[in-house]
């Protein structure tokens, strides 16, 4: 058993690793990224983690991944600049393939569960790094299998944002497993790759407004106490993650401190408790302006037709404004209202006008003093199973400055509040989390009171 939460290290199979190449020729030809897959703010890869605690054979997830990459041709591609604009990219489907790892690791699929809510650096073994000279030469697709003492086996895999959302995301993994168990079948989803129906319209029509982006602005970086500037402050810092975990009872008590009461959903409970708790946390002056950022799928929206099979990305992030006094001094009730409000606005209009406003090449998304919160739970990411059971785990390679609310396996109703910041905030914001709820939390495993477990912290 580990004495700690680092991991050991990793043994490679085969230097370099595999590419793998789609099993049929596919088609040879550019697509092009709407304005919503081509964000700065999305250039990275969601790095996504997987526990099994039986192993599935390599050569059949490489077989099966092989076929799935002739219906998912693009993530055997590569990322270019687009030769209309240096400020577009674009995907050349050349079928050069996706990079697969095998490793071998001297852990447990137990031993791993056990530490495992809480990503660090040394998680990064999990997942074969790529040397490349800048992020587009990184191919949109990486995996690693890394097979464990136990018989068991860890999948990691990275994804380029631009190519796919969470949905996307998910629609893909699944598509992989089914393959994997069922080679001779069809896809219960065909893959859409065409992203025109996200186009700009000619001209722009921008009829709201859009606080999520701001102007891009020289990175001189002032103190932190000329201008608050919590994300380049959070940059500037170690960061530690805090990982808490609400199950149903508990977001029931949350939802029982709006006063008067108000109908809500979990998400708008859960998220308007932890923005109000994290900005808390920083002790900022109370005229300082906040905002709050979520990811909202779009695929439903009446006034839009993005066709079933659609895995670029379809969500915009919803925005919510107010001063740290408002959050501080307004109860619980006030902030779900607000949240209530950002998501209404997300109407089909709103969306287009949206991605007008992103042929503005200046524009970025404003992360000065935001939270950005992303939802994990509820996409089907948690439904993995290449045949020898669902995973005990599934979460990020890494946990970052953005905010994730990500499933429990064993427990559909809870959600996992999972966000790095420097040590001395994180006690506070855990405290903050927490009080609310009298009787029924657990701090480091110890019972507060007559505890019932229903809130669960987990700290370094």
């Amino acid at each position: 058993m580990p004495t700690s939460s680092e991991l050991p290290d990793c043994f490679y199979s085969k230097t370099p690793p595999d590419l793998i190449t789609p099993c049929n020729p596919t088609p040879k030809h550019t697509i092009y990224l709407s304005n919503l897959d081509d964000q700065t703010f999305l250039r990275f890869s969601i790095k996504y983690l997987y526990l099994f605690k039986k192993s599935t054979n390599v050569d059949l997830l490489k077989q099966s991944l092989s076929r799935v990459l002739v219906d998912y041709y693009p993530l055997a591609g590569r990322l270019r600049k687009s030769r209309e604009s240096d400020h577009k990219l674009e995907v050349e489907c050349n079928g050069e393939g996706a990079v697969f790892a095998e490793a071998f690791m001297d852990i447990t699929a137990d031993e791993f569960d056990e530490i495992s809510d809480k990503p660090n650096r040394s998680f990064r073994k999990l997942l074969y790094k790529v040397e490349a000279p800048t992020f587009l030469d990184i191919p949109p697709l990486v995996v690693q299998v890394t097979n464990l003492r136990c018989g068991g086996m860890i999948l990691c895999t990275a994804i380029n944002h631009g190519l796919c959302d969470g949905i996307g995301t998910a629609q893909f993994l699944q598509a992989w497993a089914h393959l994997t168990t069922k080679s001779t079948t069809e896809l219960p989803i065909i893959p859409f790759h065409h992203r025109h129906v996200l186009k700009p319209r000619c001209p722009p029509q921008v009829t709201f407004s859009h606080p999520t982006f701001a102007k891009s602005t020289p990175d001189n970086k002032p103190s932190f106490q000329s201008d608050p500037n919590l994300f380049h402050y959070l940059q500037s810092q170690p960061l530690v993650p805090s990982s808490l975990i609400f199950k149903a009872s508990s977001i029931l008590s949350l939802k029982r401190k709006c006063v008067p009461s108000l109908k809500c959903t979990n998400f708008d409970i859960v998220s308007a408790h932890t923005w109000r708790c994290w900005v808390r946390s920083f002790d900022l002056s109370p005229s300082v302006e906040v905002k709050l950022l979520f990811s909202m799928n779009i695929r439903r929206k009446l006034e839009l037709e993005i066709p079933e099979g659609y895995y670029g990305n379809a969500f915009v992030l919803g925005c919510v404004e107010a001063t740290v006094k408002e959050l501080t001094e307004d109860n619980l009730h006030g902030v779900v209202k607000l949240v209530q409000h950002a998501k209404s606005k997300v109407t089909g209009d709103y969306v287009k006008s949206m991605i007008d406003h992103l042929e503005d090449k200046t524009l970025k998304v404003d992360l000065s003093r935001s939270l950005v919160i992303s939802p994990w739970s509820k996409l089907g990411l948690e439904d993995l199973d290449f045949g020898e059971g669902k995973a005990l785990q599934m979460g990020p390679l890494t946990s970052d400055i953005y905010c994730l609310f990500l499933p429990i396996m064993t427990d559909v109703d809870a959600v996992r509040v999972l966000v790095s910041m420097p040590e001395s905030v994180v006690s506070k914001f855990e405290k903050y989390m927490t009080e609310f709820e009298d009787n029924g939390m657990v701090r480091n495993g110890e019972p507060n009171g007559n505890c019932n477990g229903d809130l669960s912290l987990h700290s370094q």
